[in-house]
């Protein structure tokens, strides 16, 4: 996932990049505010060892004083509104402030604490309160409007055109064109929204912690792969716990194994309904604040004269409208449906016993032991998370021509993260930093995204400034016997994360806010998805899989194994993933008046029937942990943007077999039309331009095995 720190509205009309600012502003003690200095550090990477909590609240304030009397000297200019003096000049405002923010909220979600979230309370309603300010400023928005209705007589190149018409539209989707009073109200709605997505965001977190199955009873462990076992007594230990408890969470890395290799049915049951009846209930219960996030989007999308929150959601991405999404969506879920009843009657084979949710993922693995005689414990082994990231390394090297240095002696915030130097292998040219950051811990949220420290752009000598991206993930962590081992699925992640990281890193946009993953939210998935395929490719694994005892470079059998069984459990899997977007949309269609609520759970059920969903299939995820949709605006009526891109990916992947899965002529088009282009065009026409028409629906289902090549 593609984590978008800045506030909507800031991002819309504001800038995603950052110049450094020596300030005197000095606290107590004499001491000065480090986000307010110049960074004394290579390539200007965060001094994190300096930066203090109470130092991000002044640097915030300031953020917003320097960008209010930028955006005063756009509109005080006496001249002409002009792409330069207006869009332009808006465009290259707020660097400060991004800094701070893309800081702030990158280290909120990765190294969360009591204190930031006391801090965030403040944080996130001040800078709101800036972004909507701004963006409905009636003088600001009069130039905005001006270079708009006279676009087309500028002379414009197409980048150009991009910015001001996207500039003009985010400022209107904001509230620009609102009477004062309307303004005043959506100006409360946002506040309101910004505090549920925080209230949202800490339930969930704490309802993780909280959650915990001990067991001391061994014969409770039989089926699970020794690494996972010896993971949990070290769990056990980290609570204190006495010598023989073992430990189980709802960390992906804890709970998915369970799932899968368990032999004890009712730890299976425990997992399973721990996992979906997370925050559902009692103190964290995020049913009451999932129905006070749809009032508000509600309220929001009426003032902003769409019918609802979905309809304003899609409107200025590819889709357009809920129902194109909702059309794709249901063409898949029709699909994935048919395969689901067909795995669960060869499923139903193997036990007496009906087959129920939390049977579903260890079934499928006996099941596929039993056809195709592959054991993912056995793939575990090769695929330490070293090798998987010199594999990675080595993809990107091959396709883009990249080299990745380790730089130990970096700042960095935590001290697992790891942070590389991006250079030209050519040319020795610094590209971008690479952090990454892949353990889980207690001040970790859940999943896997990407984002940034600090954007690309073209500076006004026309030189780049190199990004510093990081990747974040949740995967099983080392124990004092084995490294840390990734299932195929953890493999598949870290190239979908490392995907969005070359967008971000090999970015060659002029303009901040068009570079990297900068583009439209149903487009963003696109080059983190693409780059899956490699993961898997026979050739790729020859490359970087080694078994982490022996050296031993991945037997072709054993990717025989992998290939004939690429398509199984895609029921399942894609059902999951169609049903949760499609009840994401649900969710997105639903109005809810002031006074009006709904029970979160009941409403899911109501989905449920409409799909005719399969009684041991569920969503991907429940309404009170689905932080996509309810954690913030970054993908709210948004989550068809995963099935979406895979239209495109699976289409433009088809052309790299068709040639050469390292075909240099291929692999340059896919960097310069859609890894270097970020959003200076039209996402549709950065597919063309890359794959010579537009993509085929049909790809999709061919990849999952939904359909017959």
């Amino acid at each position: 996932m593609r984590k978008k720190l800045l506030f909507a509205a800031v991002a819309a009309i504001g800038a995603t990049a950052v110049y450094v600012y020596a300030k005197d502003n000095l606290p107590a003690m004499n001491r000065q505010n480090p986000l307010l200095a110049n960074y004394e550090t290579v390539y200007d990477i965060p001094p994190f060892d300096q930066i203090q909590m109470s130092d991000y609240m002044p640097a915030l304030r300031e953020a917003i004083n320097i960008q209010k009397a930028e955006v005063k000297a756009i509109i005080d200019n006496p001249e002409a509104p002009t792409f330069e003096n207006t869009i332009l000049a808006l465009d290259n405002s707020g660097d400060l402030l991004a800094r701070v923010a893309l800081l702030f909220g990158g280290l909120d979600e990765a190294l969360n604490s009591p204190e930031s979230e006391k801090v965030a309370e403040t944080f996130y309603a001040e800078a709101q309160q800036w972004a909507d300010e701004m963006a409905m400023n009636p003088e600001l928005f009069a130039r905005i409007r001006s270079v708009y209705d006279n676009r087309e007589s500028m002379n414009l190149t197409v980048p150009q055109l991009r910015l001001v018409e996207k500039t003009y539209r985010d400022a209107v989707r904001n509230g620009a064109m609102l009477s004062a009073a309307d303004q005043d109200s959506l100006k409360a709605v946002n506040s309101r929204l910004t505090d549920l997505y925080l209230k949202f965001n800490k339930n969930l977190l704490a309802a993780t912690n909280e959650f915990v199955i001990t067991v001391t009873d061994t014969a409770r462990l039989a089926g699970l792969p020794g690494g996972i076992v010896d993971a949990a007594a070290e769990a056990a230990a980290e609570r204190n716990l006495p010598a023989g408890t073992y430990a189980f969470t709802l960390h992906a890395p804890s709970r998915l194994p369970v799932l899968q290799y368990a032999d004890d049915r009712s730890l299976r049951q425990q997992v399973y309904e721990g996992y979906t009846g997370l925050a559902s209930s009692g103190q964290y219960d995020n049913g009451p604040v999932i129905n006070d996030i749809v009032r508000a989007r509600t309220a929001k999308a009426r003032l902003l004269g769409y019918p609802d929150f979905a309809s304003y959601a899609t409107s200025n991405v590819m889709a357009k409208t809920p129902e194109a999404a909702m059309e794709l969506l249901t063409k898949v879920w029709n699909a994935a449906r048919t395969r689901v009843n067909e795995e669960v009657a060869e499923m139903q084979a193997l036990t007496p016993e009906k087959i129920m949710p939390w049977d579903y993922s260890y079934y499928a693995e006996k099941l596929r032991q039993q056809k195709y005689a592959l054991d993912e414990e056995e793939l575990r082994q090769y695929f330490a998370v070293d090798s998987v990231l010199q594999g990675v390394f080595k993809m990107a090297n091959i396709l883009y021509d990249v080299n990745f240095t380790e730089l130990p002696e970096a700042p960095k915030y935590h001290p697992e993260v790891k942070v590389y130097d991006v250079t030209d292998a050519k040319t020795g040219e610094h590209i971008a930093v690479f952090m990454n950051d892949y353990f889980p811990r207690a001040s970790k949220r859940q999943g896997a995204w990407m984002s940034e420290f600090k954007g690309e752009y073209v500076d006004e000598n026309g030189n780049r400034v190199a990004p510093i991206i990081y990747n974040v993930g949740n995967f099983t962590r080392p124990t004092a016997t084995t490294p840390a081992l990734l299932s195929i699925d953890d493999v598949e992640t870290l190239f979908h994360e490392f995907g969005h990281g070359l967008h971000g890193m090999l970015t060659r946009a002029e303009y901040r806010s068009q570079a990297g993953t900068n583009v439209d939210r149903d487009f963003v998935e696109l080059p983190s998805q693409i780059h899956e395929h490699w993961a898997v490719a026979p050739e790729m694994l020859k490359m970087y899989a080694h078994n982490w005892k022996t050296g031993e470079v991945i037997p072709d059998e054993l990717i025989a194994k992998l290939e004939a069984a690429q398509h199984h459990n895609q029921g399942f899997t894609t059902g999951e993933l169609a049903s949760a977007a499609l009840l994401d949309l649900y969710w997105g269609k639903l109005n809810l008046e002031q006074g009006d609520s709904v029970n979160v759970l009941d409403f899911e059920r109501s989905v449920a029937e409409k799909l005719g969903m399969p009684a041991e299939l569920q969503f991907r995820y429940r309404s009170p942990y689905f932080k996509h949709v309810f954690g913030s605006d970054g993908y709210a009526s948004g989550y068809y943007t995963y099935l979406w891109a895979e239209v495109l990916d699976t289409d433009g992947f088809e052309l790299f077999e068709e040639r050469g899965i390292f075909d240099p002529e291929t692999a340059a088009s896919f960097k310069k039309n859609v890894l270097e282009a970020g959003g200076s065009e039209d996402p549709m026409k950065l597919f063309v331009n890359f794959r010579g028409r537009e993509p085929e629906v049909d790809a999709l289902l061919r990849n999952r095995g939904l359909i017959s090549k």
